[in-house]
């Protein structure tokens, strides 16, 4: 709706009502009603500039189903326009430059203005990753974990930044404004100075302190909460977050669906869909979707994250005391930390990796995922692809999707939750090779082995070697099963042609976007496509990351043919009935025994130790009754109970497909 149409000047009568209620104004002919406008409704109102008022005749009923009527009353506006049953309370100093929608509430606040040309927050330069600014990310509405990952890290491709930092300027420029928003519906109370700040719909203000330069982009199908106590400059804030308790942020975009909170400290940082911050402290972080820190002694800082828990007391540190705070860190998808845990940057932790103690020396497990990085009298003891066989790790994976909090129907951030992928799997690769490689380059007997200034012991080596394959047996069957379901086969021509892949996309590594899993040629060729001119708007370059997103099962059983036919010698489009049957029972002993080694993980819960601190003031009978009270029975308990059920239903996959298999032999 546009609110400056249909303003009519005010007549006579009132004017005077208006002046007898104690509104002033320098000159009455600045001042436009809609038809219906009560002049009634307004009262000790100081008017200035031009003023356009809507219709006020429908009250507002808060929580409590209190009834306040609309209107207008104790306060001065300057240049502004108000939409229709608006209510307006007890403005301490003044409201100016604001278009102000319908069903606005605002009561007890003490100023609010738009200064200047404004931008709201879009092309704010946030100094992430590098607190110097070699790796800055200008913000916009709409900015993808994606997007930033691509400006922040693809710095080899300059160019292709240099146009999307250029198409954020274009953004930024085109709504840019001297008058503010306040979307409808919105409600902003008891807040003190808000300034250059536009509020989309349903917008919701609760006691912040100040709010400066920056944009809440609320929906109706998903408000933003602003609450007390909070210090906001420089800011974007998106749907479904919420920002409260004394949370202080400056220069940081908060992607959808975020919480931050509990004097929580934030500044130079990306937050995207799902994080969650409190008590902590944020410097310099890329927090891709689903990080989140809980505690007060937390610091990360100079990082990139996804997919995180920050354990209490978690720390890195960015600089050498050299050359200032230049290093950065890159903890890959689904990695944690545990209490008191430290690393020094630079470092890359591989994805699913669990980081324990305080580790002095430059880390880099990229290739090794899925492990456990553990101190040790002060040495790095690598444990790798341990964490497969942990039950943390699928619940993990399998909580995800469900805290999921974002309602709004645009998802900006495309998120991709499959523990396995080609990426893992990529790195699982790798991962055998590395080892494989490591053993036979050391004498006989070797019962120790070194790798980037971390120690892996004889039997880890040997594990880790066994459950990468484990994993890549269990990846690839699953993908092949998946593409021959519900499929007849008469000959092994028919199997074959079923098998081929039906493009080119999706060969070669692939690549974690923060959240968006692509093979690394198409994430190349966009980038050509930026730079030849083919995506000319952020926009567009966003459909381009929906796209991506979208095509993932497609492209990825192309990838798995590549793989297939490397594990097992022979092309896809050659593989037999008989090869099939084989690649079918080694994923299914493969599945079995992962969720078995679940299975016993999961047990450990459940053990007389565990219920240490249970049964206060009984025997070992009273522990256990008290700990099944409180925790339930093993066999009852929803994750153990979903991997027997997964074991179930493996297996009938797995023999159904045999017995279609064994139609063609």
């Amino acid at each position: 709706m546009n609110l400056r149409d249909d303003f009519r000047n005010l007549t006579g009568p009132e004017t005077s009502t208006l002046m007898s209620n104690g509104c002033t104004c320098d000159d009455w002919y600045l001042v436009k009603v809609k038809d219906g406008f009560d002049p009634g409704k307004c009262a000790n109102v100081i008017f200035s500039g031009d003023i356009r008022l809507g219709v006020f005749n429908e009250p507002f009923i808060d929580e409590s189903g209190v009834n306040i009527r609309s209107g207008i009353r104790n306060a001065r506006l300057h240049n502004c326009t108000i939409g229709s049953n608006v209510i307006i309370n007890n403005i301490g100093d003044y409201i100016a430059n604001y278009n102000i929608e319908d069903k606005v509430v605002i009561k007890n606040c003490g100023i609010i203005r738009t200064e200047g040309n404004s931008t709201f927050g879009n092309g704010t330069t946030v100094n992430v990753l590098n607190e110097t600014g070699g790796r800055a990310v200008k913000i916009w509405d709409r900015l993808s974990a994606h997007e930033a990952y691509i400006i922040a890290l693809y710095r080899h491709r300059h160019e292709a930044v240099r146009i999307i930092e250029k198409m954020v300027d274009d953004y930024s420029l085109s709504h840019s404004s001297g008058r503010g928003t306040i979307g409808q519906n919105s409600r902003i109370f008891n807040s003190g100075n808000i300034r250059n700040v536009k509020f989309g719909p349903f917008s919701h203000v609760e006691g912040a302190i100040t709010l400066n330069e920056g944009s809440v982009n609320s929906c109706e199908a998903d408000p933003v909460f602003i609450g007390p106590g909070v210090i906001m400059e420089h800011f974007i804030v998106c749907s479904g977050s919420t920002v409260t308790e004394s949370t202080l942020i400056d220069k940081c975009f908060i992607g959808q669906g975020c919480v931050l909170a509990k004097q929580y400290s934030a500044e130079n940082s990306l937050f995207f869909a799902n994080c969650g911050g409190y008590h902590g402290e944020a410097c310099s972080i890329f927090a891709g979707p689903y990080t989140v820190t809980h505690h007060k002694s937390t610091l990360l800082i100079a990082g990139i994250f996804s997919f995180m828990n920050a354990g209490s007391g978690s720390n890195q540190s960015n600089h050498m005391y050299k050359l200032g705070p230049i290093h950065q860190g890159i903890m890959e998808r689904g990695s944690k930390t545990t209490s008191d845990s430290y690393l020094l940057w630079p470092a890359r932790i591989g994805p699913y990796t669990l980081i324990m103690g305080r580790h002095y020396k430059n880390m880099d497990t990229s290739s090794l995922p899925f492990s456990y990085l553990i101190e040790s009298n002060d040495e790095s003891i690598l444990v790798p692809g341990i964490n497969l066989r942990s039950v943390g790790t699928i619940r993990d994976a399998q909580k995800w999707p469900i805290r999921d909090t974002r309602k709004d129907p645009y998802k900006i951030d495309q998120v991709n939750f499959n523990l396995l992928s080609p990426y893992t799997i990529h790195k699982m690769f790798e991962g055998r090779e590395l080892l494989r490689k490591l053993k036979s380059e050391s004498s006989p007997g070797t019962t120790s082995f070194t790798y980037n200034s971390m120690k892996i012991t004889g039997p880890s080596l040997e594990r880790g070697i066994e459950l990468y394959q484990t994993g890549i047996n269990k990846f690839l069957g699953n993908s092949l099963i998946k593409r021959l379901e519900k499929c007849e086969f008469r000959t092994n021509k028919e199997l074959q042609h079923r098998l081929a892949p039906d493009q080119l996309h999706g060969k070669g590594e692939w690549v974690d976007l923060a959240g968006l899993i692509a093979p690394k040629k198409d994430v190349n060729k966009l980038l050509d496509d930026v730079e030849s001119g083919m995506i000319a708007s952020v926009e567009v370059l966003a459909q381009e990351f929906i796209r991506l997103h979208n095509s993932y099962y497609d492209w990825e059983w192309t990838w798995v043919c590549e793989r297939l036919e490397e594990e097992v010698g022979i092309y896809v489009n050659k593989l037999t009935a008989e090869d099939v049957i084989g690649i079918v029972e080694k994923w299914g002993k493969s599945v079995i025994e992962l969720d078995n080694l679940l299975y016993e993980d999961a047990r450990k819960e459940f053990t007389l130790s565990s219920m240490t601190g249970f049964g206060i003031d009984g025997g070992d009978e009273v522990k256990k009754l008290d700990f099944e009270q409180v925790r339930g029975e093993f066999e009852s308990n929803s994750v153990v109970a979903a991997i027997q059920e997964h074991i179930k239903q493996k297996t009938s996959l797995g023999d159904e497909l045999i017995k279609r298999m064994k139609r063609i032999l």
